[in-house]
């Protein structure tokens, strides 16, 4: 377990030392201007509200009150690149799944939970081939998820040992992203996969599996992305926090209000086929969400499994984790 912990650790590390060469130092007590805000996102649909945020020019709209002129962002595949770069300064906000967050607190990331994204959302998709009835017919098998430590991973540990699975002996788990996981299973070079939407959607549309279990079934109500903070911004600049956190929840409402215009925005910025993106918000059992306290419970049972796991070296508390006044202040005003 301890090889675990050293190789999340690592990772975390060795990204975050390529990102700090363009860092700027902001430390506690920086009263400095702030004019430039950059954001982080993986190109999922659990993350909608991001993008429709973007492409209808509100994070621009609704921060330039504030000072801030420049917005940019940065995609990332899965959460551990993206809480690395954090780790180095280079982005303020990250919109990412809640276990990479915890590896990354346990690492020394100085941050928040600030609100939530979404719950649950990921499905297990296995080849058309193999038949699924229950979790034993998963032994033998080679699973692609995204990598150690990520939501995913845990979730898929976690449910796997409670059903009396070995994740180390019985199935052969793959960390990738995405794209790579995808064309995996395609190829046939793994048998099942456990992603976040929209890829199950993808996979299925091209006739290379069927969803087996989805992750609501494996635990409800789960917690999965939320966004987060760097420490910097909440101590330094919290009227801008408290912007973010209200902007966010404009943009949830606006996509859950207005799917087919969410659907378009997400296809234009990332190239999924509009159809896919369609059919996998019909059929996702993942909801968009913006209050973090309806996660609390989820995310510090996260910290014990990845104790458990070797991810991290103890257990979390909700406070060394979560910041919930800023959503209780946005929703308030």
């Amino acid at each position: 377990m301890k090889g675990k912990t050293f190789l999340i650790l690592s990772a975390l590390v060795a990204c975050a030392a390529i990102f700090a060469a363009g860092c700027i130092d902001g430390g506690d007590g920086d009263t400095t201007e702030l004019t430039a805000l950059s954001f982080g996102f993986q190109p999922s649909t659990h993350q909608i509200a991001y993008m429709v945020a973007m492409d209808k020019g509100w994070w621009e709209e609704d921060l330039a009150p504030y000072g801030i002129t420049t917005i940019t962002d940065h995609k990332f595949p899965t959460g551990a690149p993206e809480m690395a770069a954090m780790i180095a300064g280079e982005i303020d906000v990250a919109y990412v799944g809640a276990a990479p967050v915890i590896s990354a607190l346990d690492a020394g990331l100085d941050a928040k939970i600030i609100a939530t994204v979404q719950v649950q959302g990921s499905d297990l998709v296995v080849r058309p081939e193999i038949t699924y009835t229950s979790p034993e017919d998963l032994k033998g098998l080679t699973i692609a998820t995204f990598p150690a430590g990520t939501i995913q991973d845990t979730l898929l540990r976690d449910w796997l040992r409670k059903s009396g699975i070995d994740p180390d002996t019985d199935v052969d788990i793959r960390g990738m992203g995405p794209g790579d996981a995808t064309v995996a299973i395609s190829e046939g070079a793994v048998d099942a996969v456990f992603l976040p939407h929209p890829s199950p959607a993808t996979i299925i549309a091209e006739g290379n599996g069927y969803t087996a279990v989805s992750s609501g079934e494996m635990e409800k109500d789960h917690a999965c992305c939320v966004l987060v903070a760097s420490g910097d911004l909440i101590r330094n600049h919290p009227d801008i926090v408290e912007q973010i956190v209200r902007t966010h929840i404009r943009a949830t409402e606006y996509s859950i209000e207005n799917q087919d215009e969410a659907a378009q925005i997400y296809h234009d910025m990332n190239k999924v086929e509009l159809d896919v993106i369609k059919t996998s918000f019909a059929t996702w059992d993942g909801r968009w969400v913006t209050d973090p306290a309806i996660i609390i419970d989820s995310v510090v049972a996260y910290t014990e499994v990845q104790s458990e796991l070797g991810y991290i070296k103890k257990p979390m508390t909700a406070d060394e984790i979560f910041d919930l006044t800023f959503y209780e202040k946005a929703v308030a005003a």
